[in-house]
């Protein structure tokens, strides 16, 4: 038995150097946003010399994006679309992923390795087949089509029978013995045992539909149906562009991502160590 030893001073000088390292890289351009934004007009945000806090703090910013384009609109429409990508993952991804892990039935080896294959591909290869289909349902220029790809991902999947299978096969079999039938199952043994996944499932497919970009492009041509993403390219004009402004619809598009990570992150912290345990 070895015993392992405690790392000296100037090694765990070198680790919080690295973290802070990291820190700066992730949290510094998400910071320098947010002081932009706040910066009032008179403030030269491209300065030799750049300054982090504002001079003039001030909100004048975040409503003229609202006078600019109709952000709130905007937002309900990303709101609708994340919320029908979240609800298809959820439901989707959570009964695909227990008939794989729990259920026999022909053909469920070859339905896990489509699932697995799918991963290979990058998004980009799919792109025009997806536009095919949507168009063929009659879907383009709709909200529906721009969440319908995404309703299931094939990730997510993966991930729920992951979960699934991390639960041990003896629950099932007590159920099933007690005369349990499959949906008895699935409520109330498999759901109570992967909240901790599925809440992962939720913020990855929440943030993936919030902030997608080059699929709402392509789908929608009304103006009125723009997500949030999409409209705030307004903000970038041909003849003009204010920096403070675009600061202020970023951090608009941004707000709703931590709202949900930090309503969920007690799950999404389970999920993660969940899964690292027993995965």
């Amino acid at each position: 038995m070895t015993l392992s030893r405690s790392p000296s001073t100037a090694e765990k000088a070198v680790r919080y150097l690295l973290l802070l390292l990291v820190l700066l890289l992730t949290v510094g351009p998400f910071l320098w946003q947010l002081s932009t934004s706040l910066k009032g007009p008179a403030e030269d945000v491209f300065a030799r010399t750049p300054r982090f806090l504002p001079e003039e703090l001030t909100l004048d910013n975040y409503a003229k994006v609202a006078d600019t384009v109709p952000v709130w609109s905007y937002a309900a429409n990303s709101l609708i679309v994340a919320g029908i990508a979240v609800l298809g993952n959820v439901v989707g991804a959570t009964l695909a992923g227990y008939a794989l892990a729990r259920l026999r039935f022909r053909g469920a080896r070859l339905a896990l390795g489509l699932f697995v294959a799918t991963l290979v591909l990058p998004g980009e290869v799919t792109i025009v087949s997806q536009y095919v289909t949507v168009r063929s349902l009659g879907l383009t220029d709709t909200l529906l089509g721009v969440a319908l790809p995404g309703a299931i991902a094939m990730l997510n999947v993966l991930l729920m029978y992951t979960a699934f299978r991390a639960v041990p096969a003896e629950l099932d079999a007590a159920a099933l013995v007690d005369g349990a039938n499959v949906w008895q199952r699935l409520w109330h043994i498999g759901l109570p045992s992967v909240r901790g996944m599925l809440s992962v499932v939720v913020i990855f497919t929440f943030i993936g539909a919030w902030d997608d970009f080059l699929w709402p492009l392509i789908v929608l041509n009304d103006p009125s149906r723009y997500t949030l993403t999409v409209g705030l390219q307004y903000l970038d004009g041909t003849f003009s562009a204010n920096p403070r402004q675009i600061a202020a619809g970023t951090m608009i598009a941004f707000l709703p991502v931590v709202a949900v990570f930090a309503v969920l992150q007690r799950f999404f912290f389970k999920g993660v160590e969940e899964g690292a345990i027993k995965g």
